[in-house]
């Protein structure tokens, strides 16, 4: 018995790992996953690597090809614009929920601290430290209120949305200092609506937000292929 819990625990770092790895980006979209050479790196055998990508292939982060192995799917734009159009939906959702129900202490104490992070990530010079502390400072800000929403729902959808790679905040090309502070701007706004208790505010200006970033996404993906 122990043995095969230790086998589970295993197992399921390795598809914690391989999925980190996957929703940052380390791999190119399309890229094969070799299971010998990631067993190596991960120090564990074949079985569980192939286990965690068998997961992650149900989970639709990867795909498996017939006497090819696995590979790093590749979303379409379409799949991509769907994505931020339901995160836009629920991110919304999210945002009302806490309005009405209102913030903890604690909550209020970590979405400031969000806030300040963001600002003073965009005072740095330079692009690439400004780029790292609003993310990590974005990331601190949803999901604060994804908290604060109390709604499972809610929150398995944005999880839904966030498994593809190219919705995530450190995964979007697009990073002109001045949409971004737009953006940090929004923030404020949002929070501001949310600890006056407008839920109807909140929600369309969470909404809003998502959607600049889409599109953005969407604009720079028209760049690329232009």
């Amino acid at each position: 018995m122990t043995s095969s819990n230790g086998g589970e625990k295993r197992g399921a770092g390795v598809a914690r790992s391989l999925r980190t790895s996957l929703l940052d980006g380390v791999w190119e979209p399309g890229a094969r996953l070799n299971e010998v050479q990631l067993a190596g790196q991960l120090g564990v055998s074949r079985t569980p690597v192939r286990t965690a990508l068998q997961q992650l292939a149900g989970e639709g982060l990867v795909e498996y090809k017939d006497n090819r192995g696995f590979f790093v799917r590749q979303f379409d734009v379409a799949d991509i614009i769907d994505a931020f159009e339901m995160r836009a939906l629920a991110e919304g959702l999210a945002a009302r929920l806490a309005a009405e129900r209102g913030l903890t202490p604690e909550d209020e104490i970590e979405i400031e601290s969000s806030l300040a992070q963001g600002d003073a990530a965009l005072l740095l010079e330079d692009v690439t430290e400004a780029r790292r502390g609003y993310s990590q400072s974005n990331d601190r800000f949803h999901l604060t209120i994804h908290r604060a929403a109390r709604s499972r729902l809610v929150a398995d959808v944005i999880g839904l949305c966030n498994n593809i790679p190219q919705t995530l905040t450190q995964n979007v090309m697009s990073f002109s200092l001045d949409s971004v502070r737009s953006r940090a701007h929004q923030h404020h706004e949002i929070y501001a609506a949310i600890l006056s208790r407008k839920p109807r505010e909140a929600e369309d200006l969470m909404r809003a937000h998502v959607l600049d970033v889409r599109r953005a996404v969407a604009r720079d993906f028209a760049r690329a292929r232009g």
